[in-house]
């Protein structure tokens, strides 16, 4: 259950308007750096190449491979390596293999508190790069996976709070049971750093709202197979992986993670407001403070739209 509770806010901006003016959806062209455990489900597969091929309004600095852990992958070390082996194999299926070079190795472990940094070449890529940007031009991180990186970074450079702007796909809905969500209990600690850093969040919550944003078997083989080669390895894997966890012959299958990389594109795709920042626990709840900084939460995915745009995109 979540709680509220009264404790010391995050740490403030120096400037509020501006921290307010990094919280509304970017104009224009943007820098983004995506920040993916790429191996551990079939959407951030999806969200790489939605990614990449939104260049009208993305320009891609950087990709991370995030630690993950289950039966994929049997250490964090493991799953970050198997994820930063994903992203290549996306880049190749794209015809990109000449961005290999922007391809970071992340951490190998989660924080092992909230005050000691994980290095890794991630971590420290994106400390040293948002140095780079401003408060009124930021760097955009788009992180679909234990945010370990981002957070280390965090600790690594401070200051570069008021650089970035993070749009994390994590934990539950407010209103949900519980928050115990893959992305938020691997690494709570991590949560916790960013959450308390004072960048500008954007949080888009996995149960309650994004797992709105599913498909199935007879739409991915109408719109992707058969278009190119990424799109029929997509069908393919998504396949294969719903009915190896369903069991079923009729299956859908969320793909959340194409939702963080939307919430910076133009369209129509979903709803979001202003609240105060949540505090991940350590007992897999949120607790609430109304005196916390406010961030941005998405509150409704406007599947059709979102799916029309990704299935075009993708079938280039």
């Amino acid at each position: 259950m979540s709680t509220i509770v009264s404790s010391p806010s995050a740490a403030p901006t120096t400037d509020e308007a501006g921290y307010l003016r990094r919280l509304q959806r970017p104009t224009g062209p943007v820098d983004v750096v995506l920040d993916t455990d790429a191996f551990n489900e079939i959407d951030d597969m999806y969200a790489i190449a939605y990614l990449l091929r939104s260049t009208e309004k993305l320009r891609c600095q950087a990709i991370y491979a995030a630690p993950f852990s289950n039966r994929k992958a049997a250490t964090p070390a493991i799953g970050m390596q198997k994820s930063h082996d994903e992203i290549l194999r996306i880049l190749g299926l794209m015809g990109l293999s000449g961005l290999s070079g922007i391809v970071r190795r992340g951490s190998e472990v989660y924080l092992a508190d909230e005050a000691t940094a994980v290095p890794s070449d991630a971590a420290r890529d994106l400390a040293e790069r948002a140095m780079g940007y401003a408060p009124d031009r930021p760097l955009y991180v788009v992180a679909i996976g234990a945010i370990t990186n981002v957070a280390s970074a965090l600790l690594l450079r401070p200051e570069i709070a008021d650089r970035i702007v993070v749009v994390w796909l994590g934990g539950h809905a407010f209103g949900w049971p519980n928050n115990r969500e893959f992305n938020c209990y691997q690494d709570v600690a991590a949560a916790r750093v960013v959450m308390d850093s004072g960048v500008a969040l954007v949080l888009l919550p996995c149960k309650g709202v994004v797992s709105a944003f599913t498909t199935t078997g007879p739409e991915l083989e109408c719109h992707l197979r058969g278009r190119n080669e990424l799109c029929d390895y997509l069908v393919d894997v998504t396949t294969r992986e719903a009915l190896e966890t369903s069991g079923k012959p009729t299956w859908s299958r969320p793909i959340w993670d194409v939702t963080a990389v939307a919430w910076l594109l133009d369209g129509d795709f979903m709803q979001d407001c202003l609240v105060p920042c949540p505090i991940p626990e350590y007992d897999d709840r949120y607790a609430f403070d109304a005196t916390r900084r406010l961030i941005r939460y998405v509150y409704y995915i406007k599947r059709d739209n979102l799916f029309q745009d990704l299935f075009e995109k993708l079938a280039r």
